[in-house]
C-alpha cells in the first residue's frame, strides 16, 4: 500500500470555509441520487453542485460520491450523511477549491483504514438472487461486486444471470 501523510490533506470542512470566504453568496447544493437498485445493494449515491453566487441555474463544478451502508465506522448509521460529504468535497475541488491534494482527508482516511468493501465480505451470488428480474439491479451488482474484488467466476455467474434476463452477451 501506498505510503502518504493525512496532514498532508485538507478536510473537506476547510474546502467549505474556504470558498465561502471567497464567496459569501456562493451556495452548495446536494441531491440524493439513490435509485431503488443503489438501495437494494445497500448504497447511496449523492451529487453535489456548487454556485459562485446565489444563483443556482448553472454550478460551477459537481461533484458524485457514493458509500456502501456498514461499511467502515460511521457508515454503520451515517452513509448518506458521509456521501454526501465526499460529494462536496469533490465538487468543491471539480470548482479549484483542492488545496494541495484533490483528494480530501476523509477520503485518504479511507484508504488507510483499508475499508473497502471485499469480496468475502459479502455474498454476491445470493445478492444476485434476490434482485430476480431486476436487470439494471444486476449490473448495479456486477459493478460493485467487481470494484470489491470478486472472482472471476463469481462475476461470470452475475453476468449469466443477467445476460439470462436481457438475451444478450456481456449485459452486466
Amino acid at each position: 500500500m501506498a505510503q502518504f501523510n493525512l496532514n498532508d490533506y485538507e478536510t473537506v470542512e476547510q474546502r467549505i470555509k474556504r470558498f465561502y470566504k471567497d464567496n459569501p453568496d456562493g451556495r452548495i447544493i446536494t441531491e440524493n441520487q439513490t435509485t431503488l437498485q443503489d438501495r437494494q445493494v445497500s448504497t447511496w449515491v449523492v451529487m453535489a453542485s456548487v454556485y459562485l453566487n446565489n444563483e443556482t441555474d448553472k454550478p460551477k463544478a459537481t461533484g458524485l460520491a457514493f458509500e456502501v451502508d456498514g461499511q467502515g465506522m460511521a457508515n454503520k448509521t451515517s452513509a448518506l450523511e458521509n456521501a454526501e460529504t465526499s460529494a462536496i468535497g469533490r465538487a468543491l475541488a471539480n470548482a479549484g477549491y483542492s488545496g494541495n491534494k484533490r483528494a480530501t482527508r476523509e477520503e485518504m482516511a479511507k484508504v488507510a483504514r483499508d475499508k473497502k468493501p471485499s469480496a468475502t465480505a459479502r455474498d454476491w451470488l445470493a445478492m444476485a438472487a434476490e434482485l430476480g428480474n431486476d436487470l439494471d439491479g444486476l449490473r448495479l451488482l456486477y459493478s460493485e461486486a467487481k470494484t470489491g474484488g470478486a472472482d472471476t467466476a463469481t462475476l461470470d455467474k452475475i453476468k449469466d444471470i443477467a445476460n439470462g434476463l436481457s438475451g444478450s452477451k456481456d449485459s452486466a
